[in-house]
């Protein structure tokens, strides 16, 4: 059962998605709060899985919540829903951490499979926004957007480490990584805790945007031949 939390200021938003998102068989949701401030005291009691986060919230806004809880519970996944497209909201939200970003336009399937894909550790962007992500993380090569690693960087990873941050990068979960590397599930797992530590990074956002930086997310020539 994965444990939602929803945070929005717009009661009837609140209500809507706690009735439709309580009648899938897979979610439970856990609460329904109207600012980042009480998201904060909630997860201290509830301790959801996936948190909806509305960007624009009084009190404490999406993003800015969106970095305490990632600093401070980074196995929580967040959803960032909102109506703005900004391009400071998208990156902002995903340096932070956000594993996943949607229009409140999307449909209500739309939204359970973004909660199922990123419980399962991998990204969902809306794909009205997919290219706007894709030009920030093209701009963020080229400008000082950078994510630091200290000077040896890919130096210290050793050549099944690299596989998997290219694995990651290119959006695949754990499981997925496991069966392309022919390792096992608990195997990457325990290698991406080793990376992480590494390369001193929070979490595997981070770890997917250095690697589009570095250059280590480009296709291995095997891929070609698969």
């Amino acid at each position: 059962m994965i444990q939602v939390l929803i945070a929005d200021d717009q009661e009837l938003i609140r209500q809507s998605l706690s009735i439709v998102l309580s009648n899938q068989k897979n979610i439970c949701v856990t609460d329904a709060v109207e600012n980042g401030l009480q998201v904060i005291k909630s997860i201290r009691k509830k301790k959801p899985d996936v948190i909806l986060m509305d960007i624009r919230m009084p009190k404490m806004d999406g993003v800015k919540c969106t970095q305490i809880i990632k600093e401070n519970y980074p196995q929580i996944k967040i959803i960032i829903l909102t109506t703005f497209d900004d391009d400071e909201y998208v990156y902002n939200a995903l340096k932070y951490g956000a594993s996943g970003y949607l229009l409140k336009g999307v449909s209500i399937d739309e939204l359970v499979h973004a909660i199922n894909t990123v419980h399962c550790g991998r990204a969902m962007i809306n794909p009205d926004i997919a290219m706007k992500v894709v030009k920030l993380f093209s701009q963020m090569a080229n400008t000082d957007y950078t994510i630091s690693v200290g000077e040896k960087g890919n130096d210290k990873l050793t050549n099944t480490e690299q596989k998997i941050v290219a694995q990651i990068a290119r959006g695949a979960s754990n499981k997925e990584a496991a069966e392309k590397l022919k390792l096992s599930e608990g195997t990457v797992r325990n290698y991406l805790s080793l990376i992480l530590n590494k390369l001193d990074l929070r979490d595997r956002t981070q770890l997917a945007i250095w690697a589009v930086q570095t250059g280590i997310s480009k296709p291995d020539e095997d891929d070609f031949y698969e």
